[in-house]
């Protein structure tokens, strides 16, 4: 099922409550951030193998960044916000079918529109069970990507959970030995 929670500050201003995965009525879920890049797959591969096997949870969040959309008029804003849910809706649904069929695992959903690092900290800070966010990172000559960098570099000291990198180079196999 696809949520869309409140809108809520800027990742700075955010702190994520105490964890509480480990209590009793909760599961550790792992927060993956999908996107369009290739090395997203290698990401829901991961985080689906784990949490398959440590009886844990996939949340996968969909983030819009839909930048000037305010600023149309006319319902024209409207129509693209809904056009832009559509396409992340099915983006999301193809990687719920993806974890199902490599580990068995029914993910949960969340769309979230603003800057992926702010939907990532907003994320955390709404859902007490979130335990580990795990990002691919990109083989190209850009670097691992902008996410990566964006959370490691600004955030890593102070960031509520534990960030899984997962090399987007993995075949299935080699994440299988490691998951």
């Amino acid at each position: 099922m696809t949520s869309r929670p409140p809108a809520r500050p800027p990742a700075a201003h955010l702190s994520a409550a105490p964890r509480r995965s480990r209590e009793p009525g909760h599961r550790r879920k792992f927060l993956v951030v999908v996107d369009d890049t290739p090395e997203c797959d290698r990401a829901v591969y991961y985080a689906s193998r784990r949490a398959a096997d440590t009886g844990g949870a996939l949340l996968l969040l969909g983030v819009m960044e839909l930048e000037g959309v305010n600023q149309q008029w006319l319902g024209v804003g409207d129509l693209m916000r809904a056009e832009a849910t559509d396409d992340m809706s099915a983006r999301l649904q193809k990687f719920v079918a993806r974890a199902r069929q490599v580990a068995g695992v029914d993910a949960q959903t969340v769309i979230r529109e603003g800057s992926k690092a702010d939907a990532v900290m907003a994320s955390i800070a709404d859902d007490e069970d979130i335990a580990i966010l795990v990002l691919a990172a990109g083989v190209g000559k850009e670097g691992p990507g902008p996410l990566v960098s964006a959370l490691v570099a600004v955030h890593a000291g102070h960031f509520p959970v534990p960030i899984t990198i997962v090399p987007g180079a993995l075949t299935d196999a080699e994440i299988d030995a490691l998951a």
